[in-house]
This record gives structure tokens, C-alpha cells and sequence, in this order.
């Protein structure tokens, strides 16, 4: 990771309190922050992703910021969790606070909290709730790329996702690849009075076992009135390569693997084009050697590994012109649950 340059977080915490957007990286993937109770600033964002005004972003507080400040009620259940797992990737739903603007929660009562474990994250956050009179700033930040595309793990990637957007426009902090490289695990504790229990509304690196261990049982599945969250459509996280998800053994892979060519030579319908290429992401060892228009990218069959090099990996593959990115389905267990969630979202926005 870069050197943590003070006078760079000084300056960015700075322009977070003039309403400006600043880019930083946390553990998980990298941010694009603004003031949280600033509905300008928020609005800012959305602009700049794109992003559908009812999907709520998730408010970023350093380690000692007071959640009380911006949530209606802070249960024993969501003071137990973020004892044992902040700093890190669990976002918790809350009942927003009254006087918190409802910019950052899609016009709902409740809100995300977070509190991010990259020292980069944390100083950004330290300083600048140190420029709100009350001591207990927050920063609004949804992943910095456009919305519904692949979140960016490094610098770079923000860059590549706003080109239109000046260094006035928008300041970058460095802070190296993003370890976890998934999305936060989010809890929906906003219901608690209503006797719905916390609810699982979108997995990560923190799995429901971990959570069980807290909670002292497992959370639920979301009904259809939990609250809106971000990263919850069915299609996101997409690539701009169409995706598919492949499963089965070696023997099958290969032959997933030659149909797919066929079907993309047959679109093309004798037209004069460029041979096929997909590129196909497969667990820990290349199934057998590559078919015709087939390239094999091994990723290991570790899951903290995997989710960690995913979005750059798929990223990658955009840039190098694929016609189809093709995901072999990792194994099912909670451990693997985010990495499942992330990719079959991914291949949702497409049909193959």
C-alpha cells in the first residue's frame, strides 16, 4: 500500500466539507464519498454514477463516531456486531435518525452504517468528522464506478470509471488493492421493533455462520418489505463483456466451453469478423487443454482469495476484448455465498 500521506487526507477531508467528492479506498472495494448530510454533495454522486435516486448508499463513520448520532434507535443486537466485526466489511441497517437527510437512504426511514478497517478509509473519516461542529461526520460512499458495473479494487479503476471528471471535480486518494475485494455483508436490524429479526440483505466476507456466532442464531432471508440496499437489483456488478456462469465437471466445462464458441460463430451469420474469443475463469487448475477460441483463467479455489481478485480480473478481460467472459460456479458453502451472489448478479444483466 502507498505511503498514507497526511497532507493528502487533510486536503480530502477538506473537500468533503465544501460538498465535493472524494474517492477513497477501504477494505472492500473503493468508495466515491460526500458528506453524508449534505443532500448537494449526495446528490453529486448520483450524478456522477448514475446512479437511480431510491437506491440508498451507505454512510462511512471513523471507529470512534457515535452510530447514536445517526441512527433512531442502536439495538444490544447491533452493538454486539460491531464489537466483534468493525472495523470491517458489515454494513448495518438502522432506523435513520430524524434529523439525518434522507438523501443517503432513497427516501427511507432507515440507513446503512459502516465503519471501514483501510487506515486510509479511517484517517479520511477521522479528520474530516473532526470538521463537523458535532464531531460525528459520516461520508456517504457507494462504490466509485458507474452505476451497475464492476466496483473498482484500485485507484486506477475509479480513473477508467470517470474520465469526464477533472481533479477539481473529483480528488483520488491512493491506498493500494482493496484486500477483501467484495462488496460489505449487509443486516437489516431497522425492523427489530416491528418483531421481524436481522435479515441477511446482501452477502460478503462476513458469512451468516459468523454472524450466527453473535446473533446466537442465524439471520433471515429478506421478505419483500425489507429496505431497499445498495448492490440489491438482480442484474449488477456487470462487465461490459457478457457474462455467463458454467457448472459441472471437467468433461462438462469442455463442452460448455466449444458450445459456447459455436453459438457466438453462429451469430455472427457469415459475417467478415474477428475469430471468437471467450475467456473462461475456472478454480484452481485449467480443466484440459484450451478448445479453439478458448482462453482459460485459473483462479484459486480459495474464497478470500477469489473475492479479492475478482472485479480486476473481470476487468481485465473487458479490456482485452472478449466476446464472452464464461465463470465456472465455485462450491456452494457460506463461505463462498458473496463470490456466488456477485457473479450470478454479473451474469443477470446479460443473455447468453
Amino acid at each position: 500500500m502507498p505511503r498514507l500521506d497526511q497532507g493528502l487526507i487533510i486536503e480530502a477531508a477538506h473537500r468533503l466539507a465544501q460538498g465535493r467528492l472524494v474517492a477513497f479506498p477501504t477494505e472492500t472495494v473503493y468508495g466515491l464519498g460526500a458528506d453524508a448530510e449534505n443532500p448537494r454533495a449526495v446528490a453529486q454522486i448520483y450524478a456522477a454514477k448514475k446512479r437511480p435516486a431510491n437506491h440508498p448508499v451507505i454512510v462511512h463513520l471513523a471507529p470512534d463516531t457515535d452510530p447514536a448520532y445517526w441512527a433512531a434507535t442502536v439495538p444490544h443486537q447491533a452493538r454486539q456486531l460491531m464489537a466483534a466485526f468493525w472495523p470491517g466489511p458489515l454494513t448495518l441497517i438502522l432506523p435513520r435518525a430524524a434529523h439525518i437527510p434522507a438523501a443517503v437512504s432513497g427516501g427511507q426511514d432507515s440507513i446503512g452504517l459502516r465503519c471501514p478497517s483501510h487506515p486510509v478509509a479511517q484517517s479520511l473519516l477521522h479528520v474530516f468528522a473532526a470538521l463537523k461542529p458535532h464531531g460525528c461526520g459520516g461520508v456517504a460512499a457507494p462504490s466509485a464506478n458507474q452505476f451497475g458495473h464492476v466496483s473498482p479494487t484500485r485507484a486506477e479503476h475509479v480513473r477508467a470509471e470517470f474520465p469526464d471528471l477533472d481533479t477539481q471535480s473529483l480528488m483520488i486518494l491512493e491506498g493500494g488493492e482493496s484486500q477483501v475485494g467484495i462488496e460489505s455483508t449487509i443486516l437489516d436490524l431497522s425492523r427489530l421493533d416491528q418483531g421481524m429479526g436481522p435479515a441477511l440483505l446482501r452477502p460478503g466476507r462476513i458469512t451468516v455462520l459468523q454472524l450466527a456466532e453473535v446473533l446466537g442464531s442465524l439471520p433471515a432471508q429478506p421478505d419483500a418489505a425489507a429496505p431497499r440496499v445498495s448492490g440489491s437489483l438482480k442484474a449488477h456488478y456487470a462487465p461490459h463483456t457478457p457474462v455467463a456462469l458454467l457448472s459441472g465437471d471437467v468433461a462438462q466445462l469442455l463442452s460448455q466451453a466449444q458450445d459456447a464458441v459455436l453459438a457466438c460463430e453462429a451469430r455472427q451469420d457469415g459475417r467478415h469478423a474477428a475469430p471468437v474469443r471467450l475467456a473462461v475463469v475456472v478454480l484452481d487448475a485449467a480443466p484440459g487443454p484450451a478448445p479453439r477460441g478458448v482462453d482459460w483463467i485459473v483462479l484459486p479455489a480459495n474464497p478470500a482469495t477469489y473475492a479479492r481478485r475478482l472485479y480486476a480480473v473481470l476487468r481485465e478481460l473487458d479490456a482485452a476484448a472478449y466476446d464472452r467472459i464464461l465463470l465456472q460456479r465455485p462450491p456452494q458453502g457460506p463461505e463462498w455465498q458473496g463470490v456466488n451472489d456477485r457473479i450470478s448478479r454479473a451474469a443477470a444483466a446479460f443473455t447468453i
